[in-house]
């Protein structure tokens, strides 16, 4: 009952925006229409159909690449690949505006070479987004796809070469279909982060579904209008989940037995050798080594100016506090859920454990906006409670304070620890289990005597995971957070908007530090090319 109830209270967000699709508020939505929505809609679309695009062909010919053909770096470019990462979109988007935009370096020198006339197509547009979207979230279908063409039997695609296939007609005809399981949900997690992307469209100037909640919710204080943008925004996330289920229909690709050898990897020479390498360079030289050695430069720079900034220091202190308080929050509460589901592993628990962990799969504006909503009608009911013992009107007391900003970190990441911990727990016999139970142990002693020593690995994943992305959250922390409260994301929205892109390196490099742990472990438990090198969880289906 314990993880019901939990399940309940964790769900209730993203059952409170889906309940406001029951309750339609028509004279908003005749306004939206009249004044943004088409203009949002046709923009947040484009946005999710550029990125998908994007990332699954580069994604997709990168994993080929290292996967079945040897060329010059091919080992190096094989981990280095998913080191982008690291890097938050609008991290990378504000290195590029700063480097690439008409006053920046790059159009400076091209103007004193060529002439006062010579200049760069313009960054703040839709199609810069869609370039910064895809350097940055292309490792989701590359890290998919390497898993699922190395898992690939070689007698496959034998067979289709004995039979007069041509190279170009296996890929197509035996190779890709046989990965398209892999393509789609690797293409869908990176429409998802790139549907719940606020930082890197506000500092475009590209208005979206998500960019709109906040500037409706903080700026016009219009609840109404916020809850029904959301709502619009969550019908979004799940026409992606649908879509994913639909491109995998029927058909299941497994292998029955370990592959009796490894493939065969074709040897590139001369202009095709050069033009692997100079394509998989130029992939992370784009998407990690210019970004990263940027902010470098730039943090250097701002040091120089004037020692670390004081207003840094407490950004980072008050991140790492609310991201260990919240890993350690999620972590606790997807314990109790994977265990709850190993003891009674009943349709209502799993459903119930399912459901609540659907956050992950909304965009973080979405999630502020149901959290907001409960909360502010238990704020009410507590004042009133309290007005009628004390005579004294407390004020908020949820709304606006750390609770909040937690609870939003729970309904948004709980998946990314339950998925760890529930894998750690199923690698554990449940023979161990029955053993405990005959010698008298109840199911809480077990938990802590055998299954949390046993799955300690699983546990520290999940730990680290949830910690690097509370540190990258940004529109639930803008939302939700108290006076007062700045994490490093949000200082570095906060300079980005002024354009002030130096002082707005330090903490940027702060969080592609954090974010490199995560990479590098999960490169390290990675291992064999069999296997995916991201930890994050599948879009739930």
């Amino acid at each position: 009952m314990t993880a019901l109830a939990t399940a309940g209270i964790v769900s209730l967000p993203i059952l409170t925006i889906v309940w406001s699709l029951t309750q339609p508020a028509w004279a908003v939505w005749a306004h939206l229409w009249q004044t943004q929505l088409p203009e949002l809609l046709l923009n947040t679309l484009g946005l999710v159909g550029g990125v998908a695009l994007g990332v699954l062909v580069l994604g997709t010919t990168l994993a080929w690449l290292v996967v079945t053909c040897e060329f010059p770096g091919r080992r190096v470019f094989e981990w280095a690949l998913v080191l982008p990462l690291a890097l938050p979109a609008y991290v990378i988007g504000f290195v590029f505006l700063g480097v690439f935009e008409y006053s920046g370096p790059v159009q400076t020198a091209l103007r004193g070479g060529l002439g006062p006339g010579a200049r760069l197509p313009d960054l703040r547009a839709g199609w810069g987004v869609v370039l910064m979207m895809t350097l940055v979230y292309y490792p989701y279908v590359y890290t998919l796809a390497r898993a699922a063409l190395a898992e690939q039997a070689p007698e496959f695609l034998e067979s289709a070469r004995a039979l007069g296939r041509s190279r170009t007609a296996v890929l197509f005809a035996v190779t890709l279909p046989l990965v398209r399981p892999a393509l789609a949900a690797g293409t869908v997690l990176a429409c998802m982060e790139s549907l719940a992307d606020f930082g890197t469209v506000a500092t475009f100037s590209v208005r979206t579904l998500t960019e709109a909640i906040y500037r409706v919710w903080h700026g016009m204080f219009d609840r109404a209008a916020a809850t029904q943008l959301a709502s619009i925004l969550l019908a979004v996330a799940g026409g992606l989940l649908v879509l994913e289920r639909l491109s995998r229909g029927r058909a299941r690709f497994t292998h029955a037995r370990r592959l009796a050898r490894p493939p065969v990897r074709l040897r590139l020479h001369g202009l095709r050798a050069l033009g692997a390498t100079l394509l998989c360079a130029g992939t992370l030289g784009l998407a990690f080594a210019l970004p990263v050695g940027q902010l470098v430069l730039w943090a250097i720079q701002s040091a120089g100016r004037g020692g670390v900034p004081d207003e840094f220091g407490q950004a980072l202190s008050q991140t790492l506090a609310l991201a260990g308080t919240a890993a350690v929050v999620v972590v606790a509460v997807a314990i109790l859920l994977a265990y709850a589901r190993r003891l009674q592993p009943t349709r209502l628990v799993a459903a119930a454990t399912r459901v609540a962990g659907l956050g992950y799969a909304l965009p973080g504006a979405v999630v502020a906006v149901g959290v907001l909503l409960p909360l502010a009608w238990l704020d009410r009911a507590l004042a009133t409670g309290l007005e009628l013992l004390t005579g004294v009107p407390p004020g908020l007391l949820l709304t606006g304070s750390v609770t909040g900003v937690l609870f939003a970190y729970l309904v948004r990441f709980l998946a990314v620890g339950g998925q760890s911990i529930e894998a750690s727990l199923a690698r554990i016999p449940r023979g161990l289990d029955e053993a405990a139970r005959s010698l008298g142990a109840r199911g809480g002693r077990t938990l802590r005597a055998i299954h949390l020593p046993l799955a300690h690995r699983g546990l520290l994943a999940a730990v680290m995971l949830v910690f690097v992305d509370v540190m990258k959250e940004l529109p639930a922390t803008l939302l939700l957070r108290p006076f007062g409260v700045e994490t490093l994301a949000v200082l570095i929205w906060r300079r980005t908007a002024e354009s002030l892109w130096v002082e707005a390196a330090l903490p940027a490099l702060a969080l592609v530090l954090a974010g490199l742990g995560p990479v590098a472990v999960a490169m390290r438990l990675a291992g064999a090319d069999a296997r995916p090198l991201d930890s994050r969880p599948e879009p739930p289906t």
